[in-house]
């Protein structure tokens, strides 16, 4: 077969069809441009029962597929994308064209890739449904990119009033780096900002001893601040803290400042949980005597899930990737947060695992459609495995 039939055949197949029409829909965050509903219309016509509801202009989707009694599965992604216009791109980042093999478009591997390739392996495991038990989810939002305040977060709490639990969650964020499935997202760190007002008292830079500069003051707390010891890391986990700003009002080189601003970003280890690290900084902060207030903006808690004896999801995805790629994928909690947190609970084990993630945010956002079928079967793998081989669960 020659490089260009294989092409057209890719090119033509349903994974390859969904996610054109969902990059074509320009979903900027929080605007889901038609792409809930049309979800909604692929999963409905698979047999699944669906609900939507929005909040503060944010779409969300639950759809469920009962098969049996047995244990309970979801597959979690988001539509929406961050912006993206015209400049540097070599197509429209909303016209989905394929070139090469390569399909460039904005949300192309972040994450609509994931969502057909999900919704391609759905269609697949439904041919047969009666050989199957337990019950299938789908949870979708248009709020990931954004602030995550009525998404995936409120969809959680909606399965919980219901008193549904699941048993495992499947993310479809972009993890991979050199090869599709040679990495998953076992867990993220957390994610917090805080914001210090430092006091001191103005006067004229001459006379010093009449004054107490608070931009001096700010300057010992970013060195303390930097120098914080976390000994609950693990390898793999390691928290992180970055001054963002340094900010003085009004600044004139003949006065000496009475206020200054430290802004600072956080990014800590599943060991720790946000009220923790908040403790942790504010008690540290009190020692230095000095005159300042704290508000913290933005947190993300952190979830970790680890190898169980029994019922062992990252097991099963591990199996799903080896049976398709040949290779064991490796394990990370680096990157950013995702909405895994809002289903990471004791007893819901949450995998992220997604295409390559070279270039997702960026200026000619592309998945090849060889990369966008290796994930398709990665996924119907796993599904497979949970809902044919029960007794696992």
């Amino acid at each position: 077969m020659s490089l260009a039939t294989q092409y057209q055949n890719l090119s033509t197949s349903y994974v390859t069809e969904i996610l054109t029409r969902l990059i074509q829909a320009p979903s900027v965050t929080p605007c889901d441009a038609g792409t809930i509903a049309f979800m909604s219309e692929q999963l409905a016509a698979l047999g699944f029962t669906i609900e939507r509801f929005e909040v503060q202009g944010v779409k969300n989707l639950i759809a469920s597929y009962r098969f049996s009694q047995g244990p309970t599965f979801a597959f979690s992604g988001h539509v929406d994308v961050v912006p993206a216009n015209n400049k540097g791109w070599i197509v429209p980042p909303f016209s989905a064209q394929i070139i090469d093999g390569v399909m460039y478009g904005r949300g192309a591997a972040d994450m609509k890739g994931g969502v057909a390739a999900m919704l391609a392996a759905t269609k697949t495991l439904l041919q047969h449904p009666e050989k199957l038990r337990g019950s299938f989810y789908w949870l979708l939002t248009s709020d990931e990119e954004g602030e995550a305040e009525f998404g995936s977060k409120l969809i959680a709490e909606r399965l919980a009033e219901n008193g549904i639990e699941l048993d495992a969650c499947l993310v479809g964020e972009p993890t991979s780096h050199q090869v599709v499935g040679d990495t998953v997202k076992n867990g993220r760190r957390g994610a917090i900002s805080g914001r210090i007002q430092v006091k001191g008292r103005a006067g004229h830079v001459a006379y010093p001893e009449q004054t107490v500069n608070a931009a001096h003051i700010a300057g010992q707390l970013v060195s303390q601040l930097a120098l914080l010891p976390w000994w609950k890391d693990e390898a793999g986990s390691q928290t992180t803290l970055q001054v963002t700003g340094i900010t003085v009002p009004n600044i004139v080189d003949n006065l000496v400042p009475a206020e200054c601003e430290i802004t600072f970003n956080i990014r800590y280890s599943h060991a720790y949980k946000s009220q923790e690290v908040v403790h942790y900084i504010q008690e540290s902060l009190t020692k230095s005597g000095a005159m300042l207030a704290i508000s913290w903006e933005r947190p993300c808690e952190s979830f970790y899930t680890g190898a169980k004896q029994e019922n062992c999801f990252l097991t099963l995805v591990e199996q799903a990737i080896q049976e398709t790629t040949g290779q064991y994928p490796s394990l990370s909690t680096a990157g950013g947060t995702s909405d895994g947190r809002f289903f990471a609970t004791g007893k819901t084990q949450v995998i992220e695992c997604g295409v390559k993630n070279d270039s997702i945010h960026q200026v000619n956002e592309h998945v090849s459609l060889s990369d966008l079928h290796a994930i398709e079967r990665i996924y119907l793998s796993v599904l497979n495995r949970f809902f044919k081989k029960v007794e696992n669960f």
